[in-house]
């Protein structure tokens, strides 16, 4: 079982940039798409992102789409998600995840990932 812990999270101004970074251990990483998602105060986890096993064909949900990027460096067991130009409604926790299916490209919905990290949060000011 893979075991994600995220780190890079902080306080930051709008405008500014945050890289966050999730760490995996044991199980299985490379063969794995993995996801990035989002939950505000009182809102719902939501889609930010996701990679390929391969570390191609990356999604970014619209809202953060010429903004963000995903990247990840399987040496490393790692993925990061890069935040530029930071807005106040990116003010969340942000969890990373790995795929259910290997080989994948990933997908959009919390179901198809799992393995689930303990999330970091990011909080933009204006």
């Amino acid at each position: 079982q893979v075991q994600l812990v995220e780190s890079g999270g902080g306080l930051v101004q709008a405008g500014g940039s945050l890289r966050l970074s999730c760490a995996a251990s044991g199980g299985t990483f490379s063969s794995y798409a993995m996801g990035w998602f989002r939950q505000a105060p009182g809102k719902e986890r939501e889609f930010v992102s996701r990679i390929s096993w391969t570390g191609g064909s990356p999604y970014y949900a619209d809202s953060v789409k010429g903004r963000f990027t995903i990247s990840r460096d399987n040496a490393k067991r790692t993925v990061y998600l890069q935040m530029n130009s930071l807005k106040p409604e990116d003010t969340a926790i942000y969890y990373c995840a790995r795929s259910r299916t290997r080989f994948s490209d990933g997908g959009r919905y919390s179901a198809d990932f799992i393995s689930w990290g303990q999330g970091t949060q990011v909080t933009v000011s204006s």
